[in-house]
Parts: C-alpha cells; sequence; structure tokens
C-alpha cells in the first residue's frame, strides 16, 4: 500500500530521470548515478510530505503467539498502520534479520547482531501466522489525528535505509523493546508508565523458562550460554522484552490522563498443537543413558582392575569442548548475557588437553591433582546454585553424576598406582 504510494509519487522522478539521461547520454555513468539519488532522495522527502493520515486511520500494536522454533518461542510484536482513505494497510516489523551471509554468523557468535525495521503488507504478515498456526491479538492506540501522525512519520523515517538498521540485544533491544521505545520517543511525558502492571517479577532467565519446556534442547542451551547475569530479577520495563508483557503494559499505560489501550482484539485464534514430544529425543533420555553407559563401563573396569582410556578421552574431549565455548562466549565476544558463565566449572575447558594424557597406559602423575581439583570445582559450583548465584539446568544432574563418577574411579585407580 505505501510502497504503491512512494512507487507513484517517484513516478515523475523517474521519468524525468529518464529523459535526461536519453537528452545527455554524453554524460558519465557516475553523475547518472549521483542525480539518480538527488532524484530519489527529494522523491522520498516530498512522500513524507504529502503522505498524512486521513481521520479514519488507526494505529495499533500487534501481539502475536509462540512458535516452535526456538527463535519463535517467545512470540512476536509489531506496529500496525491502517488508513482505508489512504490506501493503507502495512505492519511496522522490527524483527527482522538477513542471514543470508557468512557475515552474519560470526556477528551474531560475537554478540553483535544487525536487525532491522521491515514495512510488510498487513495481509501477508497475518498470512504467515495463520499459516503457522499462531494466535495474533490486536490492541488499537487511542490517540489523536496528529498523534498518530506523529507516529507514523517516525516510523516511515526510521524505516528508511539508513535508519532501519539496530543492534539487537534478546533482552534489552529487540522487536518488544521497540513498542515501548518508538511510543516513548515520539510521546514523551506524556506517556505514563505504570509499574504496578504486573504483581509479580521474574529474573531473566525464569522469563525465558516460562516459555520453553524444562526438558527441550533449547532451554538447555539457553540454561548452558547464558551466565550469572541472566539470573537477577528484571524489572517491569525490562519484562515487556516478552511480547506478552508488551501486550500487558499497554492495557494500563495511559496517554493525556487516558488509557493507551483498552481493549483487545483476537484476529486469529492459537491452533491446538500437538504437545507430545518424543521422549527419547531429549536431552534427559540421552544425559541417562550416558550416565548408564559410564557406571556400567565403570563397574567393569573396577571388576577388571583395568581403565578404558579411550572411554576417558572421549569424556574428557567432550566436556573440555564445551568448556571452552563457554570460554569463547564469556571473554572473547561482546555478548553481554555470557559472561559470569559458572557452567565453565564443570565444563572445564582444559579437560580437553587432560584427555590426551589419558590416552596414555600410564598417565602421569599430576593427574591425580588434577583430578582433585575437578572434583572442588563441581562443589563449587554446587554452592554456588544452592545460594542462588546462578540457576543451572536441573538436566545435569546425570551429567555431574557422570563425571563424579568417573573423577572418583580414576582418583581411587592412580592413587593406588603411586
Amino acid at each position: 500500500m505505501v510502497k504503491i504510494i512512494q512507487i507513484t509519487l517517484l513516478l515523475p522522478s523517474a521519468i524525468f530521470y529518464s529523459d535526461i539521461c536519453t537528452l545527455h547520454p554524453d554524460k558519465s555513468l557516475m553523475q547518472k548515478g549521483f542525480l539518480l539519488v538527488f532524484i530519489l532522495f527529494f522523491g522520498a522527502i516530498a512522500f513524507a510530505q504529502q503522505v498524512e493520515l486521513s481521520p479514519a486511520s488507526k494505529i495499533s500494536v500487534l501481539t502475536c503467539g509462540p512458535g516452535e522454533i526456538l527463535y519463535t518461542a517467545f512470540g512476536h510484536s509489531a506496529i500496525r498502520v491502517q488508513d482505508p482513505a489512504q490506501k493503507i494497510d502495512v505492519v511496522y516489523n522490527y524483527g527482522v534479520f538477513d542471514a543470508s551471509g557468512t557475515q552474519f554468523y560470526y556477528e551474531f557468535s560475537q554478540g553483535r547482531m544487525d536487525y532491522l525495521l521491515a514495512r510488510n503488507y498487513f495481509t501477508d504478515f497475518l498470512y504467515e501466522y495463520k499459516t503457522e498456526g499462531r494466535w495474533v491479538k490486536e490492541q488499537e492506540l487511542h490517540i489523536d489525528l496528529a498523534e498518530r501522525n506523529a507516529l507514523f512519520l517516525f516510523l516511515e523515517n526510521n524505516a528508511r535505509p539508513e535508519n532501519r538498521v539496530y543492534k539487537y540485544d534478546y533482552l534489552l533491544n529487540n522487536c518488544a523493546t521497540k513498542i515501548w521505545d518508538v511510543q516513548k520517543e515520539v510521546f514523551g511525558d506524556k506517556l505514563i508508565y505504570n509499574e504496578q502492571y504486573i504483581d509479580t517479577t521474574y529474573t531473566f532467565r525464569e522469563l525465558m523458562r516460562h516459555n520453553l519446556q524444562t526438558n527441550s534442547w533449547g532451554q538447555f542451551g539457553i540454561d548452558l550460554a547464558l551466565g550469572s547475569a541472566i539470573d537477577r530479577k528484571a524489572t517491569p520495563l525490562e519484562h515487556m522484552f516478552l511480547p506478552k508483557y508488551v501486550s500487558k503494559q499497554l492495557k494500563s499505560t495511559k496517554l493525556n490522563g487516558q488509557l493507551l489501550c483498552p481493549n483487545e482484539t483476537e484476529l486469529i485464534s492459537a491452533v491446538e498443537q500437538d504437545s507430545e514430544s518424543n521422549f527419547f529425543l531429549t536431552p534427559l533420555f540421552w544425559f541417562v543413558f550416558v550416565l548408564i553407559i559410564t557406571i556400567l563401563i565403570t563397574y567393569k573396569d573396577f571388576k577388571n582392575n583395568k581403565r578404558s582410556r579411550w572411554f576417558d578421552f572421549i569424556l574428557f574431549f567432550v566436556i573440555g569442548l564445551h568448556g571452552l565455548l563457554i570460554f569463547y562466549l564469556w571473554f572473547l565476544t561482546d555478548h553481554i548475557w555470557t559472561v559470569n558463565n559458572f557452567n565453565i566449572l564443570w565444563l572445564f575447558p582444559l579437560n580437553s588437553f587432560a584427555a590426551f594424557f589419558l590416552l596414555k597406559k600410564t598417565p602421569p602423575n599430576w593427574l591425580l591433582k588434577y583430578l582433585t581439583f575437578l572434583l572442588f570445582l563441581i562443589v563449587i559450583m554446587l554452592v554456588l546454585w544452592i545460594f542462588k548465584l546462578q540457576s543451572f539446568s536441573v538436566l545435569i544432574i546425570p551429567l555431574l553424576l557422570v563425571l563424579i563418577t568417573r573423577y572418583l574411579f580414576l582418583y581411587n585407580r592412580f592413587s593406588f598406582k603411586q
């Protein structure tokens, strides 16, 4: 809709550019390029100046339900602008990223994700959620025409190529937090935020856990990768990194002394999803399976007075690799939520190097002290868990038992040999 209006307004400029190129074929490609940029720039300004919303216009906030893929598990928020008189019905979506290039994955791993504001047709936006079986609710903003035009102009300007990219943060600067930021930017102190819109506050980790199954790889991965920084209580405003809290907040926020969004309309109802999952594909099954294998191998080694060197190598090497990943996220990236991650105490990085010494028939003497140190680290980690300095996934309990079982066996065996 808006794109059609833009094309209509820029069409005379394009024709003018074409005429100049035809009448002056001797102009260089660079000169023509500068001319085109000049024409499009002023054409865009003309668009911003000429298109204004009519009294029949509406602006609303869309809240969308969670999806099955991990990055959709927390829902979504967007802003809808509709004006029948101008034939406008578009959605401003701050949750778009471009993963087409290899640079994106490097930047993502470094914690430097670029997201952008995209403008979509409302029908296309709604169709996507309908096909995914996700509910969509709409809350109309009770604002006057001048305020609607101010918000529309801000969104239009923000959607320009030079303005639409922003530095993404999954807890502080995402598609949901942008809803409040935009309103505050446009309406200023007239917008009165009510901190009492929720009765109970949670930590960031608790808020994420509310949206994921405990026995899932997604939840386990989040608990493993994110450090103690997310174990602090989020403020009521910070709760709005989740779309459902944006929706709750809108119902109690006031503008010019009036409630901003007293009502809510359901555009798409949620479709019942088959919640049954295959237990044999869950982390708990595989971690218990590894524990059983460890107990059986350790018992056999103890009974036969031998040591399965290949098993020790695999165990230590895999544990060490995961520790190196945590070290990388903590110390070598710009992520602010992966620091102070005490999972590194049981996923100790140096295990990946110690693994090669365990391949030897007669390992070095220092390994005995090293095993004592590893057991001590696990004790420290349990103390941190008990005193809630960091909340760990309960799914690591079988893995801790794996490590303790094997560490004690190796300590006993190396002590006996000395």
